[in-house]
């Protein structure tokens, strides 16, 4: 008999059957997603450069600064209240903060801020103009009531004034115009018999005006008031008392 070759075993090859998707804590089947370097990293460099440009842009510096308003004080006095004399960041730099800085000097009543095209700086300014110079107390009275110990173009308080009648005399110098206040010399306080409240006002021109607390306020019609008298004085100099009524004298 022959032999029987032995018959090589078949071995049948079973399908590997990709993982099922893992299922999470409610049943559902999460799907497994391949993470992709490349896309991060372009994200990454695309954040970076964002924020590179963000902060070049917060420096761009202020390349000029405009002043408006301000009288007394020289455009240099204010960029240097407004701490900005270095040109800092445009963007870095607060307008609110501004602001307060200039408002914090007793010679600024207010101060408007903005920025324009990104490196421009625009500053208004209202001042604080002197209402007169106390010469006895060496100070200069402003227009809100404040003082400094600084000699402004003002007209000059040449004497004592008694407190009680000095404060009213403060509130009164608040009414009159800035326009005739520059028309002033000097202010002397003097009291009549009939009056205790009786001022003098030198003006520029050369002429007197009498005045009481009651009536200082008709300074502002100086100008108009004057006017009437040049041609039938013929432009002489003299007293205008508007202390009790209206009428001119010419000077001896």
């Amino acid at each position: 008999m022959k032999a029987k070759k032995p018959v090589a075993k078949q071995i049948k090859r079973k399908k590997i059957s990709k993982k099922p998707p893992i299922p999470n804590k409610r049943g559902q089947k999460i799907k497994r997603r391949k993470v992709r370097i490349g896309r991060i990293l372009l994200a990454l460099v695309f954040l970076i450069f964002v924020v590179f440009v963000f902060s070049k842009c917060l420096e761009i510096p202020i390349r000029n600064i405009y002043i408006e308003g301000n009288v007394h004080l020289t455009d240099q006095e204010i960029i240097e209240l407004a701490r900005v004399e270095n040109y800092p960041s445009i963007i870095k730099t607060s307008k609110t903060d501004i602001r307060k800085r200039l408002t914090k000097d007793p010679r600024i009543i207010s101060a408007q801020i903005q920025k324009k095209r990104g490196k421009e700086l625009y500053i208004k300014v209202v001042e604080n103009h002197a209402l007169f110079y106390h010469q006895t107390l060496n100070i200069t009275v402003l227009a809100d009531l404040g003082e400094i110990d600084e000699k402004w173009n003002a007209p000059i308080l040449l004497n004592y004034i008694p407190d009680t009648i000095y404060e009213t005399f403060k509130i009164k110098m608040q009414q009159i115009n800035s326009d005739i206040l520059e028309r002033v010399s000097e202010i002397m306080y003097q009291p009549s018999n009939v009056d205790e409240e009786r001022f003098l006002f030198i003006m520029r021109d050369g002429n007197y005006v009498y005045l009481t607390l009651e009536t200082l306020e008709n300074i502002n019609n100086y100008v108009n008031i004057y006017a009437e008298f040049i041609h039938k004085y013929d432009n002489k100099k003299g007293i205008l008392n508007l202390d009790s009524g209206q009428y001119f004298t010419l000077l001896p």
